[in-house]
């Protein structure tokens, strides 16, 4: 069974490292924003489904680590990287680079007023 103090603390953490409120974490995640305030508040607990949320949007968190806070955080030692707005084409799943091991899958611009901008690109699979 999850602790679910030390879920919010690690919860909490991702939120800081990545520099988001709860909110955008929310949308990232896709969920409903209630849903990230109501498991921070401890009234709820995160369900299968958010869990794997967070770690499909998320690559750098652990399973291990999210659920009981062993392993570390993040995956990889190097710090996040900073996004910065740069210029994209009006059609953003035109631009999308792919070669035969990576494509991209989406495209999140992060401005300083807590906002962002999600641009998912429909490329085949």
């Amino acid at each position: 069974m999850i602790n679910t103090t030390e879920f919010n603390i690690r919860l909490k953490k991702i939120l800081d490292y990545y520099g988001l409120s709860a909110s955008a974490f929310a949308e990232i995640i896709t969920v409903q924003r209630s849903s990230i305030s109501h498991i921070l508040s401890g009234r709820n607990k995160p369900s299968l489904d958010f869990i794997t949320k967070v770690l499909n949007a998320f690559p750098d968190i652990e399973l291990l680590w999210l659920l009981s806070g062993v392993g570390e955080f993040p995956k990889n030692t190097a710090p996040p990287q900073k996004v910065e707005p740069t210029q994209i084409s009006s059609n953003p799943s035109s631009a999308a680079i792919s070669n035969e091991e990576n494509s991209i899958e989406r495209i999140v611009i992060f401005y300083r007023d807590g906002t962002f901008k999600n641009y998912a690109m429909n490329t085949p699979k």
